[in-house]
C-alpha cells in the first residue's frame, strides 16, 4: 500500500526555521528518488529538492543554501530542514518520488498519482 504522510509545518516568522517530516510507506518509496514539493497559493506544485538513493541532493534555486533534505533510507522517512525562512516560502509541502521516478513509474504503464495531504508552512512578514 502506497502512503505519504508529512509532518512539521506551522506558522513561522520571516528568518525562522522548521523541520519537515515525511514517511513514505510502500516498496516503491525503498531506494527511489525522493523529493520535496511546495505549492504555494495560486500556483502550481514545484520541486524545490531531491535526494538520490544514494544522499545526492539538488535544489531550486529559491532555496539553496537555506532548506537541507535528507532521508533516513532504514526508516523511509525524507525530511526538510528549512531555515531563513521567508514569506515566499508559503506553501503546502508534500514529499514524493521525484520527477524522474514519477516519470519512470508511468512509464511501466502505471498511471502515478499518489500524493499524501501535504503541511502547511507559513511565514509571516
Amino acid at each position: 500500500q502506497v502512503q505519504l504522510v508529512e509532518s512539521g509545518g506551522g506558522l513561522v516568522q520571516a528568518g525562522g526555521s522548521l523541520r519537515l517530516s515525511c514517511t513514505a510507506s510502500g516498496s516503491i518509496f525503498r531506494g527511489n528518488h525522493m523529493g520535496w514539493y511546495r505549492q504555494a497559493p495560486g500556483k502550481e506544485r514545484e520541486l524545490v529538492a531531491a535526494i538520490t538513493s544514494g544522499g545526492t541532493t539538488d535544489y531550486a534555486d529559491s532555496v539553496k543554501g537555506r532548506f537541507t533534505i535528507s532521508r533516513d533510507n532504514v526508516e523511509n522517512k525524507v525530511y526538510l530542514q528549512m531555515n531563513s525562512l521567508k514569506p515566499e516560502d508559503t506553501g503546502v509541502y508534500y514529499c514524493n518520488l521525484d520527477p524522474a521516478a514519477i516519470a519512470a513509474v508511468n512509464l511501466m504503464g502505471h498511471h502515478y498519482d499518489y500524493w499524501g495531504q501535504g503541511t502547511q508552512v507559513t511565514v509571516s512578514s
